[in-house]
């Protein structure tokens, strides 16, 4: 059976590489290999969701299904005070993530995990290119336990093509999170931010 990008252990032979790109200013270099997703260029949905963060971002950030890194790098290039976690379930990308991120100066908390299944703390923000091939179920879950590892007021940020369910996806997260909004559209990708609402306190109900 062929891998995927989702596969914990690889078994594909290796097909080492290496190049780079300029993203904000800045060139950053990565390798990649066999078995990762997109093992030939950042992504482009991955390259959309990271210019769509804002601009004040700070706190803890956690890159789920993180790859071989991308996304981490992108982020840490444009925010680099943010105290970041990478995860992913496939120990070939996160051991490429981890070189990734070293690579190019920078600092990152890898985490072997099987989506939330190993992440531990809560974040001001959980960005994640969803492993659409591992279809609906994996991909949702995926939804619902990052709300459970948000902060109050943090956010979800995805990057989802429209043809691969980008619009039933926003109706479930508005149906889940409350506030699901769509910041860009860009050559088929969606890219949706959800809010944690903060819980209402008794003072509130009362007008105390």
């Amino acid at each position: 059976m062929a891998d995927h990008y989702y596969t914990a252990v690889p078994q594909s032979d290796h097909e080492a590489r290496s190049f780079s790109c300029v993203f904000g200013g800045r060139t950053l270099c990565f390798d990649t290999d066999a078995g990762v997703f997109s093992k030939q260029h950042v992504d482009p949905g991955s390259e959309l969701l990271c210019r769509c963060l804002p601009d004040a971002m700070q706190g803890d950030v956690l890159d789920m299904g993180c790859g071989w890194g991308a996304m981490t790098v992108l982020t840490l290039a444009a925010h680099p005070d943010v105290r970041m976690t990478m995860a992913d379930v496939n120990e070939r990308a996160l051991a490429l993530a981890e070189r990734n991120v070293q690579r190019n100066g920078m600092q990152a908390r890898a985490v072997l995990s099987d989506g939330f299944e190993k992440i531990e703390g809560m974040f001001d923000a959980v960005i994640t290119n969803p492993p659409i091939r591992a279809g609906k179920k994996v991909i949702y879950r995926i939804f619902e336990d990052a709300k459970a590892h948000l902060k109050p007021g943090g956010a979800l940020y995805l990057v989802i093509r429209k043809q691969q369910g980008a619009p039933s996806a926003l109706t479930f997260l508005r149906e889940l999170y409350g506030q699901a909004d769509v910041l860009e559209r860009e050559g088929g990708y969606w890219v949706i931010r959800c809010i944690q609402e903060a819980p209402v306190r008794r003072a509130d109900l009362t007008g105390g």
